[in-house]
């Protein structure tokens, strides 16, 4: 069972970049509504922003984790699964029951947990297809 870390990595950047796409120009307004900042200053925001480094870089790193244990579980399986399938499978079995459960019990506003399940679960099942794709290119 070898790695290719090189997939990995680029697998990886392309999940991180995907991310922010859809938090930001996809969802970003509801999001941020959705956690207040929308009521906050533009001043407090630009100050929030400039301190987000170190939790993008702890974002790439769990992703960097999901992803090189997703090319150890693909290098695993036999060839004749179908890696997308179990990528949905997996999220279903594990992801998904998690998101909700923070969703749940983090703390989200009631009017707001159908929403931030399906946008915080959409966005994982997504990115995981995409890590899949990536995968697969080399």
């Amino acid at each position: 069972m070898e790695l290719n870390y090189v997939a990995i990595v680029a697998a990886t950047a392309v999940q991180f970049l995907l991310g922010a796409i859809y938090y930001t120009f996809l969802f970003g307004k509801l999001w941020g509504r959705m956690h207040g900042f929308d009521k906050l200053s533009k001043e407090t925001q630009q100050k929030m922003m400039k301190g987000m480094a170190p939790i993008y870089g702890v974002q790439f790193l769990a992703t960097l984790v999901t992803t090189a244990v997703l090319a150890l579980i693909m290098s695993m399986v036999p060839s004749t699964w179908n890696a997308y399938g179990m990528v949905i499978f997996l999220w279903l079995g594990f992801i998904l029951p998690t998101q909700v459960s923070s969703v749940l019990f983090g703390g989200t506003e009631p009017k707001w947990i159908v929403q931030k399940i399906a946008v915080q679960s959409a966005e994982s099942l997504i990115r995981l297809l995409v890590a899949v794709a990536v995968l697969n290119l080399f």
